[in-house]
């Protein structure tokens, strides 16, 4: 409990996801390593409490953060991780979920394309902010 887990090095930018989102984010670690982005994907599990150590390290080690969650990105996983990185390491921080729309229902698969939340769509999110 409250302890997450480095999935795959990276020194380029760390990918903090949660649930679903940790192998989503694995996948486009292998499209970013074919374009030379070097990825760090962490597993946090959960996100109270948070482990912050190991977040702050890799904001230290990589100097950029994307946050990646399956709800809103208001008051989840990535609010979590700029609430620590604002007090111990300010780096950039790029929140991927479903921003401030109202849900709606659907197939799984084609809701997570929809709003770029599958692999696909977190590759081509994590190229763009490390532009």
């Amino acid at each position: 409990l409250g302890k997450g887990e480095q999935i795959t090095e990276g020194s380029d930018i760390a990918i903090i996801a949660t649930g679903l989102m940790v192998n989503e984010a694995r996948l486009a670690t292998e499209q970013l390593a074919a374009e030379g982005i070097h990825a760090r994907v962490i597993n946090i599990h959960t996100i109270k409490p948070l482990d912050e150590e190991l977040i702050v390290a890799a904001a230290k080690e990589t100097g950029k953060v994307v946050t990646v969650e399956e709800h809103s990105v208001i008051g989840g996983l990535g609010s979590a991780v700029c609430d620590a990185l604002a007090e111990k390491c300010p780096v950039p921080v790029k929140k991927i979920g479903v921003q401030d729309v109202f849900g709606e229902s659907g197939p799984a698969a084609a809701l997570l394309a929809k709003y770029k939340l599958d692999g696909e769509g977190v590759y081509e999110q994590v190229k763009e902010f490390c532009k």
